[in-house]
């Protein structure tokens, strides 16, 4: 089924949301609990799977539910479908710092790769399934794990980055090495490979992990400079112990 065909702005700066412009009966999706603000006329309703109606009933349903249940994300999306006679708009928002960055699927064939927290919202119709990674390295060592989202339609979808973003348009052959962690989504096209960094001491004591994600062209590739996880592990490391206070105040 095609997806709906919607208006947007992308809004702030270091705390990006997005405003979505619904005409009537238009209808976007969003993952649980991105939603920001929405005006009157506005229906919401949560449904099992992926919130694409392209058929299959309960049973397509249930397999778009799976798809996500693998993927790590909830079996339930919450679609918003305008109901008003005119105009009407919502807004939806990550809970991170970070950039949201628009791709029309169209555009890349189709099809886009993105690891699993990036996806935030979309027009009605998008299809989230899963992509097993195709090297077993990739899917032990690849830091997001060997399921990645596979995003599909034929209008827009809205990814959310960490920290800044960063886009790639790779060559042929073109290759680029990144923390595992740091990916966002790539085109079907790209390779995505895992790579020792090449040095015992390097890997033990250069703070960067064992291992490296190579991605080779041709293709897109988006990048995010503060993964969760990174985040995540200096809040942590950061935290007072035992109800001490933080070393600043010793």
């Amino acid at each position: 089924m095609a997806m709906d065909v919607i208006d947007f702005e992308i809004l702030g700066d270091d705390m990006q949301y997005v405003e979505v412009e619904l005409d009537p009966e238009e209808a976007a999706v969003g993952e649980a609990g991105a939603m920001y603000y929405m005006q009157d006329g506005i229906r919401m309703e949560t449904v099992f799977g992926d919130g694409s109606s392209g058929g299959g009933g309960a049973l397509g349903a249930l397999l778009g539910a799976g798809k996500r249940l693998l993927a790590g994300e909830s079996l339930f999306t919450t679609v918003f479908v305008n109901q008003s006679g005119g105009k009407r708009k919502l807004a939806f928002a990550a809970a991170t710092p970070g950039k949201i960055v628009a791709v029309h699927l169209m555009e890349l064939g189709g099809t886009l790769y993105a690891q699993r927290d990036s996806f935030l919202a979309g027009a009605k119709g998008v299809s989230l399934g899963v992509a097993f990674q195709k090297r077993i390295g990739s899917g032990l060592f690849g830091g997001e794990g060997f399921i990645m989202q596979k995003l599909e339609g034929d209008g827009y979808v809205f990814l959310h980055a960490g920290g800044a973003l960063t886009e790639m348009q790779l060559h042929p052959g073109e290759t680029v090495r990144v923390d595992t962690g740091c990916v966002v989504a790539y085109q079907p096209s790209v390779d995505f490979d895992i790579e020792y960094v090449g040095k015992l001491k390097s890997a033990l004591f250069g703070g960067e992990g064992l291992f490296f994600a190579r991605l080779t062209g041709p293709g897109k590739v988006w990048l995010q400079s503060l993964p969760l996880s990174r985040l995540a592990d200096r809040i942590v490391a950061a935290a007072p112990r035992g109800g001490s206070g933080r070393r600043e105040e010793s």
